[in-house]
Parts: C-alpha cells; structure tokens; sequence
C-alpha cells in the first residue's frame, strides 16, 4: 500500500495545472532537513496531496511519486534530495486550509501543526478525510470561489455618466 504525502508549491512558481501539462516534474529546491527527509523517505507509487500555498492556500490535486529520491540537480555537491511526481487528477474542489483547520479529524494534520514544512507525510485517515472534503461543495472558502469567478470574467469597461 503506497504512503501518503503532502507537497507544497507556491501556483505562481509551479502549479498543479503546469504539473499536469508538463505530464511530470522534478521536485527540486527543498531546503529543510525534515522535508529533505521526508523526500528521501519516499518510494515510487506513493501519493501526494499537491498543495498551493501563498496566494490560494488549498490542496487542489493528487500526484504520484514516479521516481525516487536522488542528489537534487539544483545543489551539485550538496547533501540535498529531490524526486520526481506525476499528476494523478485534481481535486473535485479545492481544499482550503481554513476547511482543514476547522476540521477537528484534521487536528494533528502536519500542514496544521507543521506549517512550515513543505513535504509531510498524510496518514491514510487524513488522506481519505481530506478526499472526502474535496467532494464536499463546503471544501473551498467563499473568498476562494470569489477570487476564481472574478479571475474568470472578461474585463469590460463601463461609461461613465455625466
């Protein structure tokens, strides 16, 4: 049975739409001893829940770990690790992180507790719950679905009245 993970990116820096068209990428640039860990800790065919943080705050799609750890290219003769992921599908709706934290099955969920880490491990309960909420119209923020309904309209301009 594959693990569970939870990786971060910032949608403007790689987002999980540029995952799925790229079809894979590597998981370079992690700087933290935990989350390297967790990397190195990583088998193929384990899944991540593939988490937008900064601007949208919410876990949009699942990926799977296609390929092991290795030395990150990004770091030559450093001690780094990076793997390489896959786009499985993306959430039926996104997951906010103020869902998350108002869930009380989510308490000790490391995204919670462990904020700063951007690669965690999901227990199989908190990766079923979180799956769960995704089908839930609740999942996203009523902030979330303004900004994504605005972002979509064409802008039109309006005469002013004289």
């Amino acid at each position: 049975m594959p693990a569970h993970w939870l990786i971060k990116s910032e949608p403007s820096a790689y987002s999980f739409a540029r995952l799925q068209a790229d079809g894979r990428t590597e998981w370079t640039g992690v700087r933290n001893f935990e989350a390297r860990n967790n990397l190195r800790a990583m088998a193929a065919g384990d899944l991540c829940l593939y988490y937008h943080s900064t601007e949208e705050k919410a876990v949009v799609g699942v990926a799977r770990v296609s390929r092991t750890a290795r030395p990150d290219p990004t770091a030559p003769g450093e001690d780094w690790s990076s793997v390489e992921v896959e786009p499985v599908e993306p959430l039926a709706t996104p997951v906010t992180l103020e869902r998350i934290r108002a869930d009380a099955a989510l308490k000790d969920f490391q995204l919670v507790t462990r904020g700063r880490l951007s690669v965690v491990p999901v227990t199989p309960a908190q990766y079923a719950r979180l799956l769960a909420l995704s089908r839930r119209r609740e999942a996203s923020s009523p902030a979330l679905a303004r900004k994504r309904s605005t972002a979509r309209r064409s802008p039109t301009r309006r005469k002013r009245a004289r």
